[in-house]
């Protein structure tokens, strides 16, 4: 049954109207018509709120398992990704056609943000995210992507703006797991957040280098660069083989100058 079917139902065996319900639980009525119209889907934050309010179990409510329904999006996002860097626009189509059976979804939507046909549908997607998920780091991820799309668009005021709601972070999830677990999930969070750590060194190598060049500093710039290149060849994975390339020719480059 349709989640929006099964709102109307309880809310009519409860006698109340559609304006009760929505001022009952500090949402708009509109947004309760669009649920009952299968127009959108709640929050998923919304959901034991509105079990709460009916009496009944979330399951019941959805009429299926959050679980599951967890489970279906994360495949669709897996299969997405598979195709993210190779086929972007078969990502975007996948995603797409999951939107269709999962309306506003906001895993669905951040992933799609990666597979943005351009800034402006970026910003599109991005402010609704920021504005309507209950998901942190979804709202997070949404003001990054919003902040390089403004700055796409030649907007610095508004990239300003959006990045600055972005707090300063610094200790993440991973590294307390890989601080207080132990075996496979202390392996694991430390062996992922080693490789977003390592990538975002080398990345913020290159942004200083970026700087000392753009301060007439070349040979400061080549040094960065240089000692960039270094750590990437220490490490010795495939995955950064494009940053060997790209910075082998970013110092060849500047040599030149």
């Amino acid at each position: 049954m349709n989640i929006g079917v099964k709102i109307r139902e309880l809310r009519k065996r409860r006698g109340v109207t559609q304006e009760q319900l929505a001022n009952s639980i500090g949402i708009s009525f509109q947004a309760v018509s669009k649920w009952e119209n299968g127009v959108a889907l709640p929050d998923i934050s919304l959901v034991t709120v509105l079990a709460s309010y009916f009496g009944v179990s979330t399951d019941e409510l959805l009429d299926f398992s959050l679980k599951e329904l967890e489970k279906k999006v994360s495949e669709i996002c897996r299969e997405s990704y598979e195709y993210r860097e190779s086929d972007p626009e078969k990502a975007r189509e996948i995603l797409k056609e999951g939107l269709k059976k999962y309306p506003e979804n906001d895993v669905l939507l951040n992933n799609l943000l990666y597979v943005s046909s351009g800034p402006d549908e970026t910003i599109k997607i991005a402010s609704a995210l920021i504005e309507n998920t209950a998901q942190s780091d979804v709202k997070y991820d949404a003001l990054r992507f919003l902040a390089y799309a403004y700055k796409e668009k030649g907007d610095l005021k508004s990239a300003e703006a959006a990045v600055e709601q972005i707090p300063e972070i610094y200790f993440t999830k991973l590294t307390e797991v890989a601080y207080l677990l132990e075996g496979k999930a202390k392996h694991d969070a430390a062996q992922k957040q080693k490789h977003i750590s390592f990538e975002n060194l080398i990345q913020m190598m290159w942004k200083l280098a970026e700087c000392y060049e753009a301060d007439g500093k070349t040979d400061d710039a080549i040094a960065e660069t240089e000692k960039a290149l270094e750590f990437v060849k220490l490490f010795d994975d495939y995955r950064y083989d494009s940053y060997v390339e790209y910075f082998s020719k970013q110092i060849e480059r500047m040599k030149k100058v």
